[in-house]
């Protein structure tokens, strides 16, 4: 019989191919966590890891790490499944979504869930959206909010609304790249946002694994352009107020600007910015929710769509 805390225990200690680290994480001693790995390779008859320095997992471990995660998620969502089954009364829901999509959409939903379902314990993991993908994948989080289509295998959609990815440029800049010329610029720009104008003018960009990043590369791939990136960062309010200081070009969620008036107004203060819808259709898409087709989804998930999709 599989004992499931010698197999947590072995999983946190295959990931981090360290005993020292893995006793540390999990709070226990090392002869302890040397104790519950010895069992699970008594239980199997097999050697999970090769004691070497730096430690590595046998063919057998590497099979059981594998397993480890399928058996654990399967673990965990039976008791969810049970859990829902018996009254619904109690429950946990992780939610994944950006930093500063959270702060536009959370509090539109929240509210109103946290009312619904007081005693579901709400959870979030912000992340860019590799980190969210990857969280939906592992079975970190239940749900992901994010721009469809989401990159991660067996996951199920529910759109919210449309997106559209913005060009961000201000008045500053456009003076000192093109002197004289502004108006004319902002005009061409308005008509048709050519991104080979600007080639030669800095950007700034979130980090890579960032789906706007990664709309944008795209679209530079498309009008073969290499862009002088000026600043990278995993914060995309921060490349926002270095572009209204006339620091670089950014790209920017349509959504956000709604939502921070107030940050606009101030920013005026120093320069105007200039938002230009973009000719690629990369730049507009769809806003959704994704859950994991092959995982349970309980019934605090289905709620929270529910009332997301009547919000938003």
């Amino acid at each position: 019989m599989i004992n499931f805390l010698n197999l947590e225990y072995f999983l946190v200690a295959a990931e981090e191919l360290n005993f020292t680290k893995a006793a540390k994480q999990l709070f226990i001693s090392q002869q302890s966590l040397s104790n519950h790995i010895s069992n699970m390779e008594k239980e199997f008859d097999v050697i999970l890891f090769n004691r070497t320095n730096p430690l590595t997992l046998t063919y057998a471990g590497q099979a059981l790490k594998k397993r480890a995660r399928q058996l654990l998620a399967l673990k965990s969502e039976t008791y969810r499944e049970l859990a829902d089954i018996k009254d619904f009364s109690i429950g946990r829901l992780t939610i994944g979504l950006s930093h500063t999509r959270g702060r536009v959409i959370l509090p539109e939903i929240l509210p109103i869930y946290q009312e619904q379902f007081p005693n579901i314990d709400l959870g979030l993991l912000e992340g860019n959206s590799t980190e969210l993908d990857n969280g939906l994948l592992h079975g970190d989080v239940d749900l992901i909010i994010g721009m469809l289509p989401f990159r991660v295998e067996n996951v199920g959609t529910v759109p919210l609304c449309e997106e559209e990815i913005l060009l961000a440029v201000s008045d500053s800049l456009l003076e000192r790249f093109f002197p004289g010329q502004t108006d004319e610029i902002k005009k061409q720009l308005l008509e048709h946002t050519d991104l080979n104008l600007l080639s030669h003018c800095p950007f700034l960009m979130i980090n890579k694994g960032n789906r706007v990043r990664t709309l944008a590369d795209e679209m530079f791939a498309d009008a073969q352009i290499t862009p002088q990136v000026v600043l990278e960062t995993e914060n995309i309010e921060t490349v926002l107020a270095l572009a209204v200081r006339g620091m670089g070009i950014t790209f920017y969620p349509k959504m956000f600007i709604s939502s921070h008036r107030d940050f606009m107004d101030r920013a005026r203060q120093y320069t105007s910015m200039n938002f230009f819808s973009l000719d690629s259709p990369k730049a507009h898409g769809t806003l959704g929710i994704g859950f994991h087709k092959d995982h349970y989804m309980s019934q605090a998930a289905r709620e929270f769509i529910r009332i997301a999709t009547e919000v938003i």
